[in-house]
């Protein structure tokens, strides 16, 4: 079965999502246009969980959403509508803490002893005699002494005779070789296991008791608070349950990967969408290794399965002008880096500085986002790494214990040295096994270097070089270095080259999470001047983008990953798209913008709470800087076409204060300056809870005035949300659409963005098949409007496949006074001798505000684009079909009015007429 990747629909299954449930709507996806169903994790996770991250056993299926049955039903659905499957996995890490994950469950047993000890990224060694072979299992919710004292900690024994130390909903195995010391020899009966077992029990001795057995464990259980200090095992970012996986291990990669495999040659997946890619050892050659054993496999798949090569998608977090090594052999990213693309674009270059300044003036903080940055890296090391810092020392300072001309390098300093150059780290990682590394890779460490030399004494200025030297590749670097001669021989039977591979893994698998964590959930959250600026993907200083640059970025996509994604929304959004193009718009009005900023802070003064609670630095509550996120927040999510009425508001309020509250309480806490996670200032969030519920109560004239913020801006953001709409689906890639958002997506971060979607309304929509332009006349019919549009330019990548997936992107000339306000490009497929190239001409209206009058429609109407002229090169010049208004145009060679093209949508998408 020929089943050209076309677009994929990401679906996030749990209980209340199924297999089956998803078969149900394979015809509806089928008619949007979607060949590929993008599935997240389906692999046996925890007990009740949402996502499927959470892994427990990759041996099996999870049997909440349907196990193997139910997955080959789904696939069965797929294949009668030739559509393929990809699948979500998680290499990087499983789900630890008690009995529920086997294998860790048998390695707290066993100790390095157990056969599974080799799969997680334990550090077994420890200075500490009485810690040196246990792992520090931090999953007690209260002090380890309290949690014993109480009695909360107690010994059962099951009925297989197995005995655990169980807390709350948790249990830990104790021992076999314990057996005999308690029980005695021979197995006792139920009724004198319990009576033993009792002593443990007892008010006065059971506490020395059971801690004594304790202690003779394979690990050491601790309150969770001790995880950030003391944990000895690689965690998902700073995730006390979630333990890191060493795939780079053969052994491991296959026992991790074989039901995966099985999977894909029964034909019953047909890609994989690779997981935090950057946390694994060697990103580039898990990705080499997973490509052969696929293509390995691919002669064993039925005939029904697809037959294109195995899709593999990698999610990563590009920084500005960063991309992805050329050799992985991975189809492309899981779209991020077109959402800070997209971002770009439709954001207004103008506001830039006059919105930062409007941030300061009323915050009273500094708008610098590197210093933010800055600040938030060490802050998170400090906090949340210490132990992940702590290792990476102990690496670094092995391998200059392995040469003589290194031993004095102290293990103080190396960490003083590294702390600066981790926190100078501008990008995820840098991609070097100790096999060497790319000249971007060596420009980046040399970066950091310099950066971090500003902070470092002159005392430690030889740490410095000599950790430049291994970063680089063990040679000198230019302003420093260490002399690497023969001479400098070895100090004991270590091998230096394995040492300083496994420092740099240590390294990069350090930096990963601290760039996630430091911006993506603290600064998103602590600087704000525009929201829609702060999405995963992008950066906080980023600059907005040019239409020749986004024009250029998308030629580069088209030469090296024209199967890469396209995303505009995920399950890990901070906003929905149309949130975000929402937002966007207050780039291109911030004097209204200010004004109106002002007004609220003006009308809603009486509902700040007075000083008896007060935010860190003084400020009532809520502190600016939350409060001006907050408005931009309801901006974001408020619903547009409401009815006019105190009445239709009163309910709009009611129902969206539950999320913005669910939203408002994460913001506190992840932004750690006036809240955080693991010491949350309830009292504080409370005062600002209810500023919240004030103004926007009944009484309150609050509401009145944000919608009708939201009436002046819905136009603007409607032309920007079908310019996102058609640039996704019609630039060099293949376009994802989370599942949900083919209509108007106005989510906040999770959970919110993972609300169950009203599926039947959607079809219902798709059924009733309005004309774009003629939905887009009434607000309330704009979900109509976007999903029209997809299932439209989809039905023509349908019929033309080639022009979308190998056409080139070629930038079309605007000229005028309008010319910054239109992108214009077509997509040009190969042309047959004697007659023109097949291609698509594609506009998108941008930054369209100022020219749409007030009150007017979303279309910028034809005396604001004037003189603007497109320059149509003469092979694509003649009649063509505007796919979403069904009109014939002919559009002749040289200058044509840009005003005779967009007369009843912002955006056009036109072929050669046949």
């Amino acid at each position: 079965m020929h089943v050209t990747p076309r677009a994929t629909m990401r679906l996030q299954f749990n209980a209340g999502f199924t297999f089956d449930d998803a078969a149900a709507l394979v015809g509806y996806m089928h008619r949007l246009g979607i060949s590929h169903v993008y599935a997240s994790p389906i692999l046996a996770a925890r007990a009740g969980s949402t996502h499927g991250y959470d892994v427990i056993d990759p041996t099996r299926m999870s049997d909440d959403i349907g196990g193997r049955a139910g997955l080959e039903r789904l696939v069965a659905v797929l294949r009668r509508h030739e559509m393929g499957l990809i699948l979500d996995i998680v290499p990087n890490h499983m789900a630890v803490g008690g009995d529920e994950n086997p294998w860790w469950a048998d390695v707290l047993a066993k100790g390095e002893a157990s056969p599974h000890a080799r799969v997680f990224d334990i550090d077994w060694r420890h200075p500490d005699p009485e810690r040196d072979g246990k792992i520090h299992a931090p999953f007690l919710g209260e002090n380890y002494d309290r949690a014993l004292s109480s009695g909360a900690l107690r010994l059962v024994r099951d009925d297989a005779g197995r005995l655990w130390v169980t807390v709350h909903d948790r249990r830990f195995p104790i021992r076999d070789e314990d057996l005999p010391a308690i029980f005695g020899e021979g197995a006792p009966d139920a009724a004198e296991a319990d009576r033993l077992l009792a002593r443990y029990h007892e008010p006065e001795s059971g506490p020395r008791a059971l801690h004594r057995l304790l202690d003779r464990q394979h690990y050491r259980l601790a309150w969770w608070r001790t995880a950030a200090d003391e944990v000895n095992w690689r965690r998902f970012f700073d995730i006390g349950e979630l333990a890191g996986v060493r795939v780079e291990d053969p052994e491991v990669f296959e026992a991790t990967h074989g039901l995966i495999f099985e999977l894909y040659a029964t034909g019953l997946i047909d890609g994989l969408r690779i997981d935090h890619i950057d946390g694994l050892a060697d990103p580039g050659g898990y990705c080499r290794r997973l490509r052969a054993r696929l293509e390995d496999l691919r002669d064993r798949r039925p005939a029904a399965a697809a037959d294109h090569a195995p899709l593999i998608l990698v999610e990563k977090i590009l920084a500005p002008g960063e991309r992805l090594p050329e050799d992985w052999p991975v189809e492309g990213t899981t779209g991020y880096d077109f959402m800070a693309e997209l971002g770009g674009l439709l954001h207004d270059p103008s506001g830039r500085m006059p919105l930062r300044s409007l941030w300061r003036e009323v915050t009273g903080e500094p708008d610098d986002p590197e210093i933010e940055v800055e600040a938030a890296r060490r802050q998170i090391l400090a906090t949340a790494f210490e132990a992940d810092l702590a290792r990476t020392v102990r690496a670094f300072a092995a391998l200059a214990r392995s040469r003589r001309r290194d031993r004095d390098l102290t293990t103080a300093a190396l960490r003083r040295v590294l702390t600066e150059v981790v926190i100078q780290v501008p990008v995820y990682r840098i991609y070097d096994t100790g096999d060497g590394h790319d000249a971007a890779d060596d420009a980046t460490i040399a970066g950091a270097i310099d950066r971090a030399r500003a902070h470092v004494v002159p005392g430690d200025r030889p740490a410095l070089e000599r950790l430049a030297d291994w970063l680089h590749g063990g040679r000198a670097i230019e302003g420093g270095g260490v002399d690497a001669s023969a001479e400098a021989g070895r100090t004991d039977e270590a091998d230096p080259d394995m040492l300083r591979r496994a420092a740099l893994i240590r390294f990069q698998q350090l930096t990963a999470p601290l760039a996630a964590k430091a911006v993506e959930d603290t600064v998103f959250y602590r600087q704000a001047p525009l929201l829609s600026c702060n999405e995963v993907g992008s950066e906080p200083g980023a600059p907005t983008l040019s239409p020749a640059a986004f024009h250029q970025a998308c030629i580069d996509r088209r030469r090296r990953h024209p199967m890469g994604l396209l995303a505009t929304a995920t399950h890990d959004h901070k906003r929905g798209p149309d949130n975000r193009m929402r937002l966007a718009v207050l780039s291109e009005m911030v004097e209204d913008w200010s004004r109106t900023v002002k007004a609220w802070r003006r009308m809603n003064t009486p509902q700040l709470v007075a000083p008896s609670q007060v935010s860190l630095d003084g400020h009532t509550a809520p502190h600016p800087a939350d409060e001006l996120m907050l408005y931009q927040t309801l901006i974001g999510v408020w619903p547009a076409g409401l009815d006019a009425t105190r009445a239709a508001r009163n309910t709009a309020a009611g129902e969206i204060l539950p999320r913005v509250e669910a939203w408002w309480r994460k913001a506190l806490r992840e932004g750690k300056r006036r809240s955080n996670w693991v010491e949350p200032d309830t009292g504080y969030e409370a005062a600002c809870l209810a500023f919240l519920q004030t103004i926007m109560g009944s009484d309150s004239s609050f509401p009145e005035a944000l919608d009708r913020l939201v009436r002046r801006i819905t136009p603007a953001a409607m032309v920007n949300t079908l310019a996102q709409t058609v640039l996704q689906l019609t630039c060099p890639g293949i376009p994802d659409i989370y599942r949900g958002s083919e209509v108007l997506d106005l989510s906040l971060v999770d959970p919110d963005n993972r609300r169950p979607v009203d599926h039947a309304r959607l079809a219902g929509l798709l059924a009733a098949g309005p004309e774009p332009a003629a939905a887009l006349e009434s607000p309330r019919d704009h979900d109509a409007a976007k999903q029209a549009v997809i299932a439209r330019i989809l039905a023509l990548r349908a019929r033309d496949p080639a022009l979308f997936l190998t056409g080139d992107h070629l930038p079309l000339t605007v000229t005028g006074p309008a010319a910054d306000h239109l992108l214009a490009f077509a997509r040009v497929g190969t042309a047959t001798e004697g007659a023109a190239p097949p291609h698509a001409i594609i506009l998108v209206s941008r930054l369209a505000d100022r020219l749409i009058p007030e009150g007017g429609a979303p279309l910028i109407p034809a005396e604001g684009w004037a003189d603007t002229l497109i320059e149509i090169p003469g092979p694509l010049a003649g009649h063509h079909h505007e796919v979403l208004t069904g009109e014939r145009l002919a559009l002749r060679e040289g200058g044509l009015a840009v005003s005779g093209l967009l007369t009843r949508l912002p955006v056009a998408v036109m072929t050669a007429a046949v």
